[in-house]
Parts: C-alpha cells; sequence; structure tokens
C-alpha cells in the first residue's frame, strides 16, 4: 500500500506534468505584473477550505507581491450579504460590486462544481475580469471552462487538491516576485 506522502507526489507530479502548469504559471504572472502596473487589484473567493487557500494568497500576493488584494471571506461581510441575497448568491453580489475592469479574480474550489463560485466566476468575467481557476475532482468540471487561465489537479481527495492549488498560488507570486526583483536589479 502506497502511503499518503507518497500518493500525494503523485498527483502532485501528475499536475505538474499536465495541462502546461508552468505555461500556466507564466501566463498568469504576465496578467499580474499588468494588472499591478495598472494599480488593478486581485479578488480571492472560496468556499470552505478552498477560502483558506483564498485567504493565504490574499495575504501573500499583497504582503508579498506589493498588489492590492482582496478576499471575499470577511465573517462581517460574507454574513451580512449572505443574510440579505443568501448565500449562494454572496459572492457574486460581491464581484458585482467591487470586481472591476482588469482586475483578476482567482475562484478555487476542490470539486470545480460548487454553484456560488461558478456563478462568481461568471459574474467577473461580466465585470471585464481576468478569472483565474484551479479546480480537482472531475476533469469536465464546469469551473475548469470558465478560467482565462484555469488549473487543474486530477485527485478526488479534498486534502491533495487544497495542497496543490495552495503550491499553485505560491508558485505563481514567487515567480512574479523573482522577475520583479531581477527587474528592479536591470534598472540599477
Amino acid at each position: 500500500m502506497k502511503s499518503y506522502i507518497h500518493s500525494f507526489i503523485d498527483v502532485l507530479l501528475d499536475t505538474a506534468n499536465k495541462d502546461n502548469l508552468d505555461l500556466n504559471v507564466l501566463k498568469c504572472i504576465d496578467i499580474i505584473k499588468k494588472a499591478k502596473e495598472k494599480n488593478k487589484k486581485i479578488i480571492f473567493v472560496g468556499n470552505g477550505g478552498s477560502a483558506s487557500v483564498a485567504s493565504h494568497g490574499a495575504t501573500d500576493y499583497c504582503n508579498k507581491g506589493g498588489i492590492k488584494t482582496i478576499v471575499l471571506t470577511d465573517p462581517s461581510l460574507l454574513t451580512c450579504v449572505s443574510n440579505d441575497y443568501g448565500y449562494k448568491n454572496a459572492f457574486p453580489k460581491l464581484i458585482k460590486l467591487y470586481g472591476e475592469k482588469e482586475d483578476i479574480v482567482f475562484c478555487i474550489s476542490s470539486s470545480g462544481m460548487s454553484k456560488n463560485i461558478l456563478d462568481t466566476a461568471k459574474q467577473a468575467v461580466k465585470n471585464g475580469c481576468t478569472v483565474i481557476t484551479l479546480s480537482g475532482f472531475d476533469s469536465n468540471n464546469k469551473l475548469r471552462r470558465l478560467g482565462h487561465v484555469n488549473f487543474y489537479v486530477n485527485s478526488h481527495a479534498y486534502g491533495f487538491v487544497e495542497l496543490i492549488h495552495n503550491i499553485i498560488v505560491h508558485y505563481i507570486i514567487d515567480i512574479f516576485c523573482q522577475n520583479e526583483k531581477r527587474e528592479i536589479r536591470k534598472k540599477i
């Protein structure tokens, strides 16, 4: 029997070797660079464990990358909007209010089938935002078809999917920051 760690490594390597992971990361870096130059923001959204990935991402992109970020899971805001419009409508409603043209919206869902995240991605596109999705489970999940850049983890294990989503979010900002440092050194 394979250990948990060995099984996780297999899924991680599968993710790294499929769907042009490195190319998609470079696309995201270019999108983020342009957004930062235009003083745009990144909005992160997810439910449950994906909300934790979203919150962590927003913190790192702001702190390490110097990018304006928002995470839509602030308890007061989320419970207020959920109370008034229903939880299924909360994130799309907030994107309608906060998402501006050329902002970036990270939509994170382990299953890729969470209706409120799907509706959030659709609303973000209507607002003129660039949508980056992170999903897992079935390869034909709906979220995977809604983004401008889509990351997919081929696993039905929540833990594996959430951990690899966190790695991808870190991968993007870590390489973004390395590139920023190189550009600063070139200017000196």
